[in-house]
């Protein structure tokens, strides 16, 4: 067993200090073994030692008792945080106000999710059209008693009548489908199982289209899935008689395929993809009796999708030929390129498109700020829709029919509020504010510009309480992703507010790889060009250092996913740039990443181990679990997972865990906190929602040697 002590620091300013050492309690860390074997892959006759692959299997009881081993380690070192108690009693205090989500009509009702404070799940509600009764729909808390059942999606029939909704136990991605009578809530036939990455998209009243995996032979959550294939459910029969609709021919395997019906039930879309970027494009006309499936587009290059359709005419999004997209119409009878037509052209900002009330609204990114404006079906400019600030709006989707939609409003400093628009008039009205304990008008929040290690200019917006001194010393987590197209637009969150109420500083820079700025800000970012992305972050930490706003000893580097690899990738390439360093259900083995579920398909922004020599040299490059290195001092670690998920599997943690834990020089602690019964985050329960901040954020504070919060004192360890 190695003991390292973890407050040798502490106990030098204490004799400085005249005070008694036996006063201070000296944290000591029992690492629990972790065994190696000798596992070897070749590459391109390279060797590459694999020395926990033994962690990779979920299924075995070695790996069960490393896991409870390092939870009690873990746990036992976060009992010794002198204020976590207190930030979890901020964060359940903070927590506990009514939330609600937007309405949205089916049938004869309108419904909405609420949250009374701190329920674990969302609650769906409804009001029958011209009532302000409201009556529960559905309850996922009831789901199990642990409140790790969640709801995942909802769909209704088309009169309204009938519900398909889909749930996740403990957090897994596969999924169960239940099928209720909508005025009764009475479930009304067997469950669907084994259902995994669906929409649930109904024809007239009948049945309804979902899509799946086979379930693979091994363990569910980290086996291989890449063949997805479309099923049609039809309405009182069981599930081994659904309709294989598309997929499943060996020749030609698509690792997810989605299917939508149009509104008037007119059309079916497939949307086939091979990776996470890009897919090809398939329409069926559904009043015609064995149809075939016309091609509009047979290649994965751009990513494409039929947003609308009035009749026989088409409305379609793209980035064909436009990086930052553009709608164009066409004929259904003549669907492909060569005959589309601009409706609204591509400008030099990005675009995302919501659809409703016989409107499109063109959701522009602005610096990652949102600008909307609303366009009629010939692409008129109707008007600019007025915002309540700058920030991230989402919304505007609903049915052709609707005559009030709804819209969301938040940024870093303000709780989501939701607006009602009449689309023919343009007034918006604020429909609902919550009443939060946290005052927005005590915090800034402002854009910077800063240039990456390339001369690239790179945004950041960072928020704090106003009247913050500059001076070094302020505790900070610089929050990053970098991938996948996913931008990061300012948007609330609970857990950002308690930190900034303790004085820390939220700074997000909007990296490459991201969509930010478009197709060409994302390819930028990935495969031959992912280190522009640690570049990026690193560039994002040195600004913040060399204004002042913090320092490598108040600096902490937190991202989840893709952004676990950023800080994973980051923290062993600069172990020197911060003090703390939070990988969260992170992709930290790059030689492997695609061997487990369903991560072949992020092949397009990472490229694999396989794909020739010089990818293999450059993943392998910054691959944080190969680039643990001996003797080096790196930041303190508080690697976080899920036991259940099966995105990122948690082997991905385990491993770097157990490569720092071996490797680690110095008194910085390496710990992994391994959440059970939990995935890869979506539909957590509010309480271990909670707990982890309560940890996550005790951790970071203390090992800043804070020896009390900073809202209540100034007092800190200085190392």
């Amino acid at each position: 067993m190695k003991k390292i002590p973890l407050s040798m620091f502490a106990l030098v300013i204490l004799l400085a200090c005249n005070k008694e050492i036996s006063n201070e309690k000296v944290i000591e860390i029992n690492y629990p073994q972790t065994k190696t074997v000798d596992s070897i892959d070749t590459y391109f006759d390279v060797k590459v030692n694999d020395p926990y692959r033994w962690l990779e299997d979920d299924r075995s009881k070695d790996t069960e008792a490393w896991v409870k081993a390092q939870n009690e380690v873990t746990n036992s070192y976060l009992d010794n945080i002198p204020f976590r108690k207190e930030l979890k009693g901020r964060l359940s205090n903070l927590w506990n106000y009514e939330k609600i989500g937007s309405p949205f009509k089916e049938g004869n009702y309108m419904y909405f999710s609420k949250n009374n404070g701190l329920q674990n799940q969302y609650v769906v509600y409804r009001k029958k059209i011209g009532s302000e009764e409201e009556e529960l729909f559905l309850d996922p808390n009831t789901f199990s008693i642990e409140g790790t059942t969640s709801l995942d999606a909802l769909s209704f029939s088309k009169d309204g009548s009938i519900v398909a909704y889909s749930i996740s136990e403990g957090g897994s991605d596969w999924r169960k489908i239940l099928i209720m009578d909508a005025e009764t809530k009475k479930i009304t036939e067997d469950t669907l199982i084994d259902v995994k990455f669906t929409q649930l998209s109904w024809y007239k009243n009948e049945g309804f289209y979902y899509s799946s995996y086979d379930k693979p032979k091994g363990s569910e959550l980290s086996a291989k899935t890449d063949q997805h294939k479309v099923y049609y459910h039809t309405l009182g029969t069981p599930q081994k008689e659904d309709t294989l609709i598309f997929g499943g021919i060996a020749e030609e395997k698509h690792r997810y395929i989605y299917a939508h019906v149009t509104e008037d039930n007119r059309y079916l879309i497939i949307t086939p993809r091979i990776s996470t970027s890009g897919n090809k494009l398939l329409i069926k006309d559904l009043s015609v009796k064995n149809s075939p499936f016309i091609t509009v587009l047979n290649h994965t290059e751009t990513n494409t999708s039929i947003i609308e359709n009035n009749g026989s005419t088409l409305y379609l999004v793209t980035n064909l030929n436009a990086p930052n997209k553009r709608i164009v119409t066409v004929n259904a009878s003549n669907p492909t390129p060569e005959h589309w037509v601009d409706v609204i052209p591509e400008i030099d900002k990005v675009l995302n498109v919501s659809v409703g009330g016989g409107y499109f609204f063109a959701e522009y990114m602005v610096d990652a700020i949102s600008k909307v404006k609303q366009y009629d079906y010939d692409g008129k400019l109707i008007r600019d829709i007025e915002l309540p600030g700058l920030g991230t709006v989402s919304g505007f989707s609903g049915k052709k029919e609707d005559t009030t939609l709804y819209f969301s409003f938040t940024n870093y400093k303000t709780p989501t509020r939701i607006y009602s628009l009449h689309p023919q008039t343009g007034k918006a009205n604020l429909h609902w504010s919550p009443k939060i304990d946290f005052d927005s008008n005590d915090y800034e929040s402002k854009q910077v510009f800063y240039n990456s290690k390339d001369g690239t200019k790179i945004p950041m917006m960072i928020t704090y309480k106003k009247g913050l001194e500059l001076n070094g010393k302020n505790p900070t987590i610089l929050y990053g992703y970098g991938g996948f197209n996913i931008s990061l637009t300012p948007t609330f969150s609970i857990t950002n507010a308690i930190w900034m109420e303790q004085g820390g500083i939220l700074a997000v820079p909007n990296l490459r790889g991201g969509g930010e700025y478009g197709r060409s800000w994302h390819d930028a970012g990935i495969q031959l060009k992912k280190q522009n992305v640690f570049d990026d972050f690193i560039a994002a930490a040195e600004y913040l250092k060399n204004n002042k706003y913090t320092s490598s000893n108040y600096l902490a580097l937190r991202g989840g996913s893709n952004g676990g690899l950023l800080v994973g990738a980051v923290m062993t390439q600069r172990h020197d740039l911060a003090k703390v360093a939070l990988p969260a259900v992170g992709v930290l083995d790059m030689l492997r990443y695609h061997t487990f579920t369903a991560g072949a398909g992020w092949a397009y922004d990472y490229g694999t181990a396989e794909q020739s020599k010089e990818m293999f040299d450059y993943i392998k490059g910054y691959s944080p679990v190969h680039n643990v290195k001996l003797g080096i001092a790196y930041p303190a670690t508080l690697i976080t997972t899920g036991e259940h998920d099966d995105r990122v599997v948690p082997a991905h943690s385990f491993k770097f865990a157990a490569e720092l834990q071996s490797k680690q020089s110095g008194n910085n602690p390496t710990l992994i906190r391994i959440e059970t019964d939990a995935g890869h985050g979506a539909g957590t329960p509010v309480n271990k929602t909670i707990e982890e901040y309560a940890d996550i954020f005790g951790f970071t504070l203390f090992n800043m040697g804070f020896k009390a919060l900073p809202s209540k004192t100034n007092e800190k360890i200085k190392g």
